[in-house]
């Protein structure tokens, strides 16, 4: 039985879902994919089925409506745990997180509890935003690390290989965040519960089929939510 499942959130990925999980599939033949479609109204979750039903190790979870990405991650994380995985990946389906490190996420997870596909270290970076982006996104980095106190550069990426023991110290019904800022809030629990993270360098590539999920409402979401996590924390409230 595989150790290893990928988690793929999924909304409107019909033009890049089969050659991602494909890509996936080359880089771990013995891992499973974990689809969680957000009810897509382009038919991912459709296309997702037919896979499956030609593919064992494909399953799909089907949501009734689209409630970000932070609910999809939390189901995802649930079903994952029910099953007999040791090792669970969250990467997005646009191929902006090149299924080529999943290997390399892997090889760290060996040695820490969460291994963390990072943008902003030696050896990382972005492809294909323009400066404002980049500024916005290394600049909200620097802004969570600082106000958090952790030490890690890059907190709001979502391309991850967390340990199951590692998500099993996580009370998943208390994640309050969505988008961005989810990704700040669980990996920041994580820091709290004492777990190893170690961050991978990743060339991180804006999508070039579809459409971007990102918008200005959930960059803004968490300034204040990084404050009130920090809040929450001293309180002892977290």
């Amino acid at each position: 039985m595989t150790q290893d499942v990928i988690l793929l959130p999924t909304y409107n990925e019909r033009e890049n879902f089969e050659d991602i999980v494909a890509a996936i599939f080359a880089a771990l033949p013995d891992a499973h994919v974990l689809v969680v479609d957000d009810n897509s109204p382009d038919g991912t979750g459709r296309l997702a089925d037919a896979l499956a039903a030609r593919d064992d190790r494909v399953r799909v979870v089907h949501r009734q409506r689209k409630e970000g990405l932070g609910r999809a991650l939390v189901e995802g994380f649930k079903v994952a745990l029910s099953g007999p995985y040791q090792r669970i990946f969250t990467m997005d389906a646009d191929f902006s997180h090149d299924p080529k490190y999943l290997p390399e996420l892997r090889k760290a997870a060996e040695s820490a509890d969460v291994a963390v596909g990072a943008r902003y270290v030696r050896g990382g970076g972005v492809v294909g935003w323009g400066p404002m982006r980049q500024i916005v996104s290394r600049g909200g980095n620097f802004y969570a690390r600082t106000v958090l106190g952790v030490p890690y550069h890059d907190l709001t990426g979502n391309y991850r290989c967390w340990r199951r023991t590692t998500l099993e110290r996580i009370a998943l019904d208390t994640l309050r965040s969505d988008g961005y800022v989810f990704q700040i809030e669980v990996l920041y629990r994580a820091f709290r519960s004492g777990a190893q993270v170690r961050e991978v360098p990743i060339r991180f590539r804006d999508r070039t089929r579809g459409k971007s999920k990102m918008t200005t409402r959930i960059v803004m979401e968490a300034w204040p939510r990084v404050l009130e996590l920090r809040w929450r924390a001293l309180t002892g409230k977290l």
